[in-house]
Parts: C-alpha cells; structure tokens; sequence
C-alpha cells in the first residue's frame, strides 16, 4: 500500500506547503495508469505467487507472496500477502508515513529478528480509494528472496487468479496457526 519512512517519494517533494497535494497527484496519476492499462488491454494481468525468504537467514517468511509496486513512488517495487503467516512478527509500535495518513507497524522475521516488511495497521481514506490490490502485509524487495511457487502439479506456476484460500492453501499453513491478534487491524 504505503512506502516505508525510507520511501524515495520524500526526496521529490519540494515543500511542506504543497506536500498533501503532491501525494495525492501521485496515487491518483498512478490510479489512472492502471486504470488505462486494464481498459486499454481488457485483460487481467497475470500475477505469479512467491515464496519469500528472508535474506539475512533464508527461512520461509510468506508462502503468498506478489509482486507490487508502492502506490506514492511506481519506482519502489515490494512484495506484497493478504494474508500473514505465523513466519513474522509484528512490532509493537505504530508510526505514520512520510507520504500519507496511513499508519504502519515494521514486520520481523521470527527466526532471525530482523525487520523485513511492514504491516498497513489502519489505511488512509486516500490509499483505499486509489487503485490497490487489497494487500495490507508488505515486504521489502532488498529483505526478502523470492522463489516461483508451483501449483498442486509441481509443474506450472501458480497465479493469483487460482491460489486457494489462505485456510485451504497448504503450502500457507504448513501445520501452522496464525495468531489472531495477527490478523486484526
């Protein structure tokens, strides 16, 4: 959804005057793109699912990852889950981003304590209306490794458009639970 505070988004805005209306020209030049691109091609665009490790340790920290790109910067590319796995570990801290109203929390890996992501713990009115894949769980491209996830065959790549529910995908629950203080906003 939303750039973690390091987002590039920050070093093109001129002053504090004009910041909000920056950011909001952005996300709705970006809406408006994709929107040009579905109705010009009429066709859904093929999103792959990722395994994402995470880099500093390489254990498995999202089994339902896509690729995505940050709405305030098109530049900044992230994966992204609609679900978390019991992989991560929210941090106990809420704080607002640079570019927008949302508040964020970072994301570590339970293995190795590293901060690999972040979760969008309450959206702004302004990233829910633009154009977004629903994804409230982020994870930074330089923090994870992302590995193509195959379908029940083992022979093709598995797409967005076919991935079983979060409680049916067995590669997502791996015998594990999800916390439900995870999952709540």
């Amino acid at each position: 959804m939303n750039p973690s505070p390091q987002s590039s988004i920050t070093t093109t805005l001129t002053t504090p005057s004009n910041y909000s209306q920056q950011v909001q020209t952005i996300l709705q030049t970006a809406a408006h793109r994709h929107q040009q691109q579905r109705s010009s091609h009429d066709v859904v665009p093929i999103k792959l699912v990722y395994k994402l490790l995470c880099r500093h340790c390489q254990h498995i920290v999202c089994a339902r990852g896509m690729k995505a790109i940050l709405l305030a910067d098109v530049k900044v590319e992230l994966y992204s889950t609609d679900t978390p796995s019991s992989l991560i570990h929210l941090m106990d801290k809420d704080y607002s981003t640079r570019t927008c109203q949302c508040r964020i929390r970072d994301v570590a890996c339970m293995e190795c304590g590293n901060i690999i992501g972040y979760h969008v713990v309450s959206p702004c009115k302004q990233c829910l209306t633009a154009c977004n894949n629903g994804h409230f769980w982020m994870f930074h491209s330089d923090a994870c490794q992302p590995i193509e996830r195959k379908d029940a065959s083992g022979k093709e790549l598995m797409v967005w458009n076919n991935i079983p529910r979060a409680d049916r995908d067995i590669d997502f629950l791996m015998g594990r639970h999800v916390p439900y203080d995870q999952i709540l906003r």
